[in-house]
C-alpha cells in the first residue's frame, strides 16, 4: 500500500481507542516474570477473542500466543509485543504501581514492575489489533498479532520458534516490533541496518582448594583467581577490539566465600557482553576463554573452569529495504516527531522471530519522557541523572503520547506492507 494510503485510512479509521488506559493500567499492576506469564496471556488472548475474526493460538513456547487475522489475498504482517515484567519493586508512587510479589529465576524473592515497558507494547499491540480489525474494508491481506513470552530472559522469541510457531501461521512478508525508551513522549524512531546490540551472558565457575585463613599457602584461592581475571578482562576491549568497533565486556556478578577466615574452594564470576557485529563477538568470547584459562593455569587451579554461555541475543539489524517503504508513512504522520534513531547498546530477542520465520523486518523505539521534564534534563546536561530509564523502578511512560505514537506507528508499519482492498 502507498504511504498517502495507509496514512488516510488511519487518519479516518474512527476506532475507539479509550479503552487503552484500563488495559494499559490492569496490565501494570499485574506483571509476571519471564516463563511465568500465564494470567497475562490469559487476559491478552480473551481481548483478542472479543474481536470477531482473529483465530486465537495459546500457549506457543510456553505462554506466547498469536492471534491471525485473514482478510484476502495479499501480504502478509506480522506485529510482535513482549509481555514479561521484572524483578524490581516499584517507585513511581501512581494509583495503579505494582505491589506483586514473586520469585526470580535465580530463586530470591522479588517484588515484579514493568519496569521496561511491556505493558505499553501490549497496550499498543491489542490497539493496533482493534484498528486493523475495524478498518477490514480498506485493506486485504492478513494480519498477525503475535505476544512474546521471556524476552527479559532472552528465550521467549527463540521458544516460539523451537515450538513450531511457523507451522501454526502463514509465514509472514514481513516483521515489526517497537520497544518504549527515554525520549521525548511520543517521538518514533526508526533507522535501516544495526539498531540494537546482540548480547551473551558467560558464567564463569572457577574451582580452586579451600584452607583456612591462617594457612594460605594450603590454598588455591579462587577470589585472588576471580579478582585477576577481572582486571585482565578490562583490557580486552581496549587493547583486542578495533576502536572503530563497539564492545562491552561487563562484570554483573563476582561471588566468592561466606567466611572471613575461611579461603573458599569455588568462585563464580558472571558477565555480559555487547556487540553490533559478530565477528566481534568471536574476538571478545576468544579472549575471554584465553584470560580466564589463563590466569587458572598461573593460579594452579586444580579443575578446569566450567565457562557456559546463555541469554543469547542476536544484533537487531533492520532492513533497508523496510525501512524505505515504511518511513516515509511515519513521517506524513508524525512529522518532526519521526526522526532518525541512534544505535541502542540495550539488546532484544525479538529478531529470533523473523530470522527463524525466514522474514525481513523493521524494530523501532517511542520516547516515553514528558517533553518538559526532557528538555530541562538536555538543557542542564542531565539527562542520565535525572530521566528515569528501561529497568529502573521509577520507569513510566507518559502515557497519552506514548500510547498514541506506539499504536499508531504499529498500524501505520502493517498498513504499508498490506494490500488497499
Amino acid at each position: 500500500m502507498k504511504t498517502e494510503q495507509a496514512a488516510a485510512i488511519f487518519r479516518d479509521h474512527g476506532v475507539d481507542l479509550t479503552w487503552q488506559r484500563d488495559v494499559y493500567q490492569h496490565l501494570h499492576a499485574t506483571p509476571e516474570l519471564s516463563a511465568l506469564e500465564e494470567n497475562t496471556a490469559l487476559y491478552l488472548a480473551q481481548r483478542l477473542r472479543q474481536l470477531d475474526g482473529y483465530e486465537v493460538i495459546e500457549n506457543i513456547g510456553g505462554h506466547g500466543l498469536v492471534g491471525v487475522l485473514r482478510n484476502g489475498d495479499g501480504p502478509t504482517v506480522l506485529y510482535r509485543a513482549d509481555i514479561d515484567a521484572l524483578p524490581v519493586e516499584e517507585q513511581t508512587g501512581v494509583p495503579f504501581a505494582s505491589t506483586v510479589s514473586s520469585i526470580s529465576r535465580e530463586g530470591v524473592p522479588s517484588k515484579v514492575m514493568h519496569a521496561c515497558g511491556h505493558d505499553m507494547h501490549m497496550t499498543a499491540g491489542l490497539g493496533a489489533a482493534e484498528v486493523l480489525h475495524g478498518t477490514r474494508d480498506k485493506w486485504s491481506g492478513t494480519v498477525i498479532i503475535l505476544f512474546q513470552p521471556a524476552e527479559e530472559t532472552a528465550s521467549g522469541a527463540q521458544g516460539m520458534i523451537d515450538d513450531g510457531l511457523a507451522g501454526l501461521i502463514p509465514r509472514p512478508d514481513v516483521c515489526f516490533g517497537l520497544h518504549v525508551v527515554p525520549g521525548p513522549a511520543g517521538v518514533v524512531m526508526t533507522a535501516p541496518g544495526p539498531v540494537l546490540a546482540g548480547c551473551d551472558t558467560i558464567t564463569i565457575d572457577l574451582t580452586g582448594r579451600s584452607a583456612h585463613g591462617s594457612m594460605p599457602q594450603n590454598s588455591v584461592d579462587p577470589t585472588y583467581l576471580a579478582a585477576s581475571i577481572v582486571l585482565r578482562l578490562q583490557g580486552i576491549v581496549g587493547r583486542e577490539v578495533s576502536p572503530h568497533e563497539f564492545a562491552v565486556v561487563s562484570v554483573g556478578t563476582l561471588q566468592s566465600g561466606n567466611s572471613n577466615n575461611t579461603i573458599p574452594g569455588t568462585a563464580r564470576i558472571v558477565l555480559n557482553i555487547r556487540f553490533y557485529d559478530n565477528d566481534v563477538r568471536t574476538i571478545l568470547v576468544n579472549a575471554i576463554e584465553r584470560v580466564v584459562r589463563g590466569e587458572c593455569y598461573a593460579s594452579g587451579a586444580p579443575v578446569e573452569p566450567v565457562i557456559t554461555y546463555s541469554d543469547h541475543g542476536e544484533v537487531t539489524d533492520n532492513d533497508p529495504a523496510v525501512f524505505a517503504q515504511m518511513r516515509p508513512a511515519f513521517d506524513e504522520i508524525f512529522g518532526a516527531d519521526s526522526v532518525d534513531a541512534a544505535r541502542w547498546t540495550a539488546s532484544e530477542d525479538f529478531s529470533d522471530i523473523p530470522r527463524g520465520l525466514g522474514s525481513p523486518y523493521l524494530y523501532w523505539t517511542v520516547g516515553v519522557t514528558p517533553r518538559e521534564k526532557w528538555d530541562a534534563a538536555v538543557a542542564t546536561e542531565r539527562v542520565i541523572e535525572d530521566i528515569p530509564s528501561n529497568h529502573m523502578s521509577t520507569f513510566l511512560p507518559d502515557y497519552g503520547p506514548t500510547v498514541h505514537s506506539a499504536t499508531s506507528s504499529a498500524v501505520l508499519a502493517c498498513l504499508s506492507h498490506l494490500n488497499e482492498a
